[in-house]
């Protein structure tokens, strides 16, 4: 049996998966966050291993028998986020996420002072990255940038706080602005670029290595015996990869969560800063991947569904399974800024388009089909000179939505498909590096693809009709930033 811990943004995913990949159980518990300022985005790191704990008391409460022959766990998570340590290994202050855009003018003052960072990272410097943070934090907080020992990600502090050790994965690591990305190590040139240097970071090991040992207080807690091994784990969007089998190159995924990102699995470094796409390190030795991001996906949803006090399903339910035509209004999903393409952390979202016809299915269609829109461009700075995508797994809690899958293919002039286990890929990829880390095994035998539920094709109709929509569209971020 193998435990897969995904830490996301808005909760915490637990899930047993058995020794032929079948998922057994799965537990959640949610995270809040807080916004003290316009522009941050933080969260108390000791909120994710209460999280944590408290989800996987819940299996052992359900499954006391499978979580006691646990073997392996995997950790997965939310990327970027800057968990400041003391020399006690405590926070030293909330973490700052990977949706916070504080830091913008920092990663200017970044690129000037180091002009090598694109071709050692392979990414611009954005707000969200984790680097430009600590930038950030020296000029504005210069006593706690003082008294910073080691700088974890959520998932890594997680992991410490588990079983007492200090790693990072490579994916996660990619994800920093502190790796050189090519060669999967912290680069010395990075990091004193920012005042820090190798001491500061946590070991390295790849996503599906040993990495620690659950600490033997939780052991006991759970009903495990025996060593149980933690694997390195991955960044949520690698560890979705793993989860659905992508660890081909040519691969290819769209994440409905909170942010939207279109991942592509690559076999070399292929770095492509000039159309704010990332390039990052795989789960797995030897792989590395693009992505496309965008921050507001399932998040513009959940948005529009507060602000008309309505639950999401409500929203959606009279729209049916498919729409025949565009919204008359448009929408621009960057409530929290945007990367890909725009890199812009003072982008915000926008209604266009209003009249006094304009009905509340209207907006909800309109906030599908501008994910759906944003998602397109995620595709155009992809390119498709290699590897072309030619269909896509659609994963995350968008995924649940049969509509929005058709919406997303016929924007896209790809076929969709809504996989099995879609709400839970990086929670199942995390099971699948814990057992990778425990056993051994191959990982093509492990890292299997998911039944597709459904496909959804591009309909030639509304295909022809969205392209007008989605160039009409393409011109409203430019206007507005003016």
């Amino acid at each position: 049996m193998f435990l897969g811990l995904d830490v996301g943004t808005s909760g915490v995913k637990a899930v047993l998966e058995d020794e032929a990949g079948a998922l057994v159980a799965s537990a959640s518990r949610p995270l809040s966050l807080a916004h003290p300022q316009p522009l941050w985005s933080e969260q108390n790191p000791d909120h994710w291993v209460a999280a944590v704990i408290g989800a996987v008391d819940d299996l052992a409460r359900s499954h006391p028998h499978e979580l006691a022959a646990v073997r392996g766990i995997g950790l997965s998570g939310q990327m970027h986020g800057a968990t400041l340590l003391d020399r006690e290994g405590r926070p030293l202050r909330p973490a700052i996420l990977w949706n916070d855009g504080r830091s913008q003018a920092e990663c200017a003052e970044l690129e000037r002072h180091c002009p090598q960072l694109h071709a050692i990272a392979g990414n611009l410097a954005m707000p969200g990255f984790t680097a430009p943070k600590l930038v950030w934090v020296a000029k504005h907080e210069p006593k706690i940038f003082a008294d910073v020992a080691k700088i974890l990600l959520p998932k890594a502090y997680v992991r410490y706080r588990l079983s007492g050790e200090m790693v990072e994965d490579m994916s996660d690591a990619a994800g920093t602005l502190w790796l050189d990305v090519g060669a999967r190590r912290w680069s010395e040139a990075l990091l004193d670029a920012t005042g820090l240097n190798i001491g500061h970071m946590p070991r390295l090991v790849e996503g599906s290595e040993p990495s620690a040992v659950l600490s033997r207080d939780l052991a006991q807690r759970w009903g495990m015996s025996g060593e149980v091994v933690i694997a390195g784990g991955a960044g949520d969007n690698a560890a979705s990869a793993i989860g659905l089998g992508a660890i081909t190159p040519g691969d290819a995924f769209l994440s409905l969560g909170t942010s939207g990102v279109l991942f592509r699995v690559t076999d070399r470094f292929a770095p492509a800063p000039e159309a704010a796409v990332h390039a990052f390190c795989h789960a797995l030795g030897g792989l590395w991947h693009q992505m496309g991001v965008m921050l507001s996906a399932a998040a513009s949803l959940s948005w529009l569904a507060h602000v008309l006090e309505a639950p999401e399903a409500a929203l959606l339910a009279p729209l049916g399974a498919r729409v025949e035509r565009p919204s008359p209004v448009q929408f621009l999903p960057y409530l929290d800024g945007e990367r890909t393409p725009h890199n812009d952390a003072q982008a915000s979202g926008a209604f266009v388009g209003l009249r006094s016809a304009a009905s509340r299915s209207d907006l909800v269609q309109a906030v599908l089909e501008g994910v759906a829109f944003a998602a397109r461009d995620m595709l155009t700075a992809l390119g498709r000179s290699a590897h072309e995508i030619r269909d896509l797994d659609l994963v995350g809690g968008g995924s649940r939505s049969v509509l929005w899958a058709q919406i997303m293919a016929d924007v896209l002039g790809v076929t969709v498909h809504r996989v099995e286990e879609g709400e839970v890929g990086a929670a199942i990829g995390a099971a699948r590096l814990g057992r990778l880390a425990a056993t051994g095994a191959a990982p093509a035998d492990v890292c299997r693809k998911p039944q597709r539920l459904q496909s959804f094709e591009p309909r030639a109709a509304q295909r022809e009709a969205y392209d007008i929509a989605y160039a009409r569209w393409r011109q409203l971020y430019p206007a507005l930033k003016e």
